[in-house]
């Protein structure tokens, strides 16, 4: 890893500065992060949501099985800017194949069952660890670190939900039978099945992103607490001047 390259600045933070970090630098890359997030979502979200007919809650299982897939190229875009790197899509194209491909059984077990797969994503994804080696690197990077990052994933989907629920009853609101009655839950009955389908993905679009950026960040800060890479990044920076 070129340490010069990086564009954010290596210093010891709290885990929850780390997290902020992640969230930065989506915020500094929205539009390459978002716009890629979204050639793979589309698609898959349209392939879902016709699952409808067939039972109305598969389309959002299914997608919140996905999601660990979904995060992958969320995660490549995000480690390309920590460096400065935009990326297209032929640059995902070009890497579709470590970027989509490999840990199949991982992804929609292990992973989809994780309640830190945020923060033990990059390890699996960029460091291209598997077995005891992959093991061993989670124990040490995840010491101390596990409690923090399962609360991380509960407020991140506290506040899916919330979108979701929020997508579900604006709407009945602004009909003129909402208006009628006390808002309740039992509005969220008249939303039709597509569109409650409709608004779980919409949510996910918008909440998986900072997600993955915050466990990223994480992962980031915790690397730099084990390995010193605010150290290494002053004295090659130093040398190079």
């Amino acid at each position: 890893m070129q340490l010069e390259s990086i564009r954010v600045a290596l210093r010891p933070r709290t885990v929850w500065e780390g997290c902020d970090l992640g969230v930065r630098l989506l915020q500094a890359s929205h539009r390459t992060v978002y716009r890629n997030h979204l050639l793979v979502m589309l698609p898959l979200s349209a392939l879902l949501l016709a699952t409808v007919e067939i039972a109305d809650w598969l389309p959002m299982l299914l997608l919140w099985l996905c999601k660990p897939w979904l995060d992958r190229t969320l995660l490549f875009c995000l480690s390309r800017a920590l460096f400065g790197e935009e990326t297209r899509a032929a640059d995902l194209w070009a890497a579709a194949r470590s970027v989509w491909g490999g840990q199949w059984l991982r992804t929609f077990t292990l992973a989809r069952l994780s309640a830190s797969r945020a923060f033990t994503a990059p390890v699996v994804q960029l460091e291209g660890l598997a077995g005891r080696d992959l093991r061993k690197r989670l124990d040490v990077l995840a010491t101390r670190r596990r409690g923090t990052a399962r609360l991380m994933t509960q407020m991140f989907a506290t506040a899916e939900l919330s979108i979701y629920l929020s997508l579900l009853i604006v709407p009945a609101w602004l009909t003129p039978t909402a208006v009628a009655t006390t808002w309740s839950m039992a509005s969220i009955t008249h939303v039709g099945p597509f569109l409650a389908a409709l608004a779980y993905v919409l949510a996910v679009f918008f909440v998986e992103p900072f997600y993955v950026a915050a466990g990223f960040g994480m992962y980031i800060n915790r690397r730099v607490e084990l390995e010193a890479w605010d150290v290494e990044q002053e004295f090659r920076r130093a040398f190079a001047a």
